[in-house]
């Protein structure tokens, strides 16, 4: 009968005589052989994408200047260029490595069609993202730079990609925003924006003579800044205040100056009614005391 020591014994024995048949020559050479095609592959892989980056940029640029775009329809343009090539690229890498390892990527791909039509039912949302982002890019809705507000959020576009459009916020937020929940877009950045400041005088005072102050400074405003393409002009009383008549200057600007024209406009129309004693009225309080009898 043999005792656990000797089945033990022969165990290791046959085990010894495994690793001993083992070619570690061999074995370390294709380890070797590995990880320098690894090295290799993934050297190509950073020359080929930098090569192709220096490539997109300079051919768009060329188009740029050849095809008269905008700068901001060449730069979606070339975004989205870049991210699809980055793609393709990595999938060819993913392919190649899976070769060196003896995988057949032809199986891989030939299952990922049945496996892709069985999660297609639960990927409807990413369908969607790519179709939307499709139409934004074909139809010209939005390009990098332009001020949109989209799924609730306001900024600068800075990427608009088939999957997410990337929306920075005027405090300095990011936004990723899925294509599919861009239901309604508005894009404030095609055509002349309006510069609109309202402010108050007093009823004590004269309203033509009021008019006729803002509205020379509001001419001085127009001859030192070329950004304004229209006015500005005073059209009237807007309404009538509890403590104020409040009047309405108008202008048109060009894209995303109405902010500084609007804050020029507010100092330059202050100084000139403080200058014509014109007064700007402020909230007052009135407090009576009424005195007891003792």
């Amino acid at each position: 009968m043999l005792t656990y020591e000797r089945i033990d014994f022969l165990n290791l024995r046959e085990a010894g005589e495994y690793f001993g048949n083992i070619d570690w020559g061999a074995l370390a050479f294709s380890a070797g052989a590995a990880i320098l095609k690894l090295a290799a592959i993934f050297i190509i892989f950073l020359i080929v994408r930098a090569a192709g980056g220096r490539l997109i940029s300079k051919s768009f640029d060329t188009f740029e200047q050849r095809e008269n775009i905008s700068s901001a329809r060449a730069q979606t343009l070339k975004s989205l260029t870049s991210n699809v090539f980055s793609y393709v690229l990595i999938f060819i890498v993913t392919v190649t490595v899976l070769q060196i390892f003896g995988i057949q990527a032809t199986a891989i791909l030939a299952g990922a069609g049945v496996v892709g039509l069985a999660i297609g039912f639960g990927a409807q949302g990413l369908v969607s993202d790519v179709v939307t982002g499709f139409f934004l890019l074909l139809e010209k809705q939005i390009d990098v730079g332009d001020y949109v507000t989209a799924a609730s959020f306001s900024g600068i576009v800075e990427q608009v990609g088939l999957r997410t459009t990337q929306i920075r916020g005027f405090d300095g937020t990011l936004h990723f925003v899925p294509n599919r929940e861009i239901t309604s877009l508005s894009n404030h950045s095609r055509g002349n924006m309006r510069a609109l400041v309202d402010i108050g005088i007093s009823y004590d005072d004269d309203i033509d003579k009021a008019i006729m102050v803002l509205q020379e400074a509001c001419d001085k405003v127009k001859a030192g800044n070329e950004s304004i393409m229209d006015g500005p002009n005073v059209i009237g009383i807007q309404s009538l205040g509890s403590s104020d008549v409040v009047l309405r200057i108008i202008a048109k600007t060009q894209n995303m100056e109405q902010w500084g024209v609007e804050r020029e406009l507010r100092k330059a129309l202050k100084e000139a009614l403080d200058a014509n004693g014109i007064e700007i009225p402020y909230p007052h309080q009135v407090y009576i005391e009424k005195n007891s009898s003792n």
